[in-house]
């Protein structure tokens, strides 16, 4: 990143030190003093040995005070805002960009390039009152369609942030046909809405903004387990069922996110015969060590643990885990107790200490997108903040 950093400003060094002299050969061809042009050509140096020798503060200030605003520097002054920004020091981002606006003789396409780095900027230091104002100016006054687009993602990345859920689909709502890419996370932000709605009782308006965010993103997972248990509240297990068949369709991944639903309805209606049925297509499907595991428990107590033991075995040959295994021994160590022993096979008590200690703390889910992990499910990364990112880990260390 250090490394990075440095490349970025050497190469902003360059184009300062391009302008300066652009500026200076326009000076001799208007046969204009050049009484200036040793210091500028000094205070350029100063900096570009400040850089090189790895001080890039006292360069960048340096540099910022050889170069004037005009329309040939503005494009490097906006570039060292972004790099003041990109190291952490949002403030002088700030005052960076402040100043270029407060010159009167900018463009306005320039005066708005310059209001959105400043929205970032305060954006970056948490300010999103004052970055809200600059792009509800912009939304109003611009008429340029790339920066309102821009003001329309950044206004909702700050409306995501403070829970403005409708707010945030009211922005970005006339874009939807244009940008496919937002879809997603507008689905999710009615998924946010809706759970909202549950809480308050208010159950129609919470399934009509689910089923408007499946015609958004017709595999957003969330909507139908949340649709699922909108069903099953009502008493209504099959169709909840029904709701949950699509989800290995939506994404085999999540498979295992909708177990502990799938479960649950089919034990309302008292079908454990059809939940058996169910789970083994889910084992054809994607063999799953959570499916696994819960057909393992299910001919457990139908058939006993030897028999459990043979069925299990079989399937962790087809799809082996580190949690079959765990559960695999499990069963072992049961028989053994009901087989009179006092005390189970110690190498099974080893084998079993030893695949615990490999799951503790492993765990269970995965940012597809920036590998952040953590054990429970997410539909927002914390750490890149994408929606619908986050799966169960599969493989041999997970399902």
């Amino acid at each position: 990143m250090h490394d990075a950093m440095l490349l970025g400003l050497l190469l902003a060094a360059i184009a300062i030190g391009f302008g300066l002299g652009i500026r200076h050969a326009a000076r001799r061809a208007r046969q204009a003093p050049v009484a200036t042009s040793s210091s500028l050509s000094r205070e350029y140096f100063i900096g570009l040995n400040y850089l090189l020798n790895e001080q890039p503060d006292e360069a960048i200030n340096t540099f910022i005070n050889a170069l004037d605003v005009n329309s040939d520097t503005v494009d490097t002054h906006i570039a060292l805002g972004k790099l003041f920004r990109m190291r952490g020091e949002a403030d002088k981002a700030v005052s960076i960009h402040q100043n270029l606006l407060a010159r009167p003789a900018l463009s306005r396409s320039v005066n708005e390039s310059v209001q959105l780095e400043l929205a970032r900027d305060f954006m970056a230091l948490g300010v999103h009152d004052r970055a809200q104002r600059l792009l509800d100016s912009l939304l109003e006054h611009s008429t340029n369609d790339e920066f309102r687009y821009a003001a329309k993602r950044l206004m909702v990345d700050i409306l995501e942030r403070e829970k403005e859920w409708h707010h945030a689909y009211d922005v970005i709502q006339p874009l939807l046909k244009q940008h496919a890419g937002m879809r997603r996370p507008a689905s999710h932000w009615l998924c946010e809405l809706a759970q909202e709605e549950i809480a308050q009782s208010s159950r129609a308006l919470a399934r009509k903004h689910l089923k408007k965010a499946l015609q958004l993103d017709e595999r957003c997972i969330r909507a139908t387990l949340l649709l699922a248990e909108l069903e099953m509240d009502n008493g209504h297990y099959a169709r909840a069922i029904e709701r949950l068949e699509h989800i290995p369709t939506q994404d085999a991944a999540h498979i295992p996110t909708m177990l502990p639903a799938l479960k649950r309805a089919y034990m309302r209606l008292d079908d454990i015969k059809g939940l058996e049925a169910h789970l083994y297509r889910l084992l054809d499907q994607a063999p799953y060590t959570s499916v696994i595991v819960m057909l393992g428990e299910l001919v457990h107590q139908r058939d006993g643990v030897d028999s459990a033991i043979e069925r299990t075995g079989e399937w962790l040959h087809e799809a082996p885990s580190l949690g079959g295994l765990d559960y695999l021994l499990d069963l072992y160590v049961e028989s053994q107790r009901l087989s009179g022993r006092a005390t189970p096979d110690s190498r099974l008590l080893l084998l079993k200490y030893h695949t615990q200690a490999l799951l503790k703390d492993r765990p269970r889910h995965r940012c597809r997108r920036c590998g952040f992990s953590s054990d429970a499910l997410s539909w927002q990364c914390p750490s890149c903040r994408r929606w619908g990112t986050i799966k169960p880990i599969t493989g041999v260390e997970g399902e």
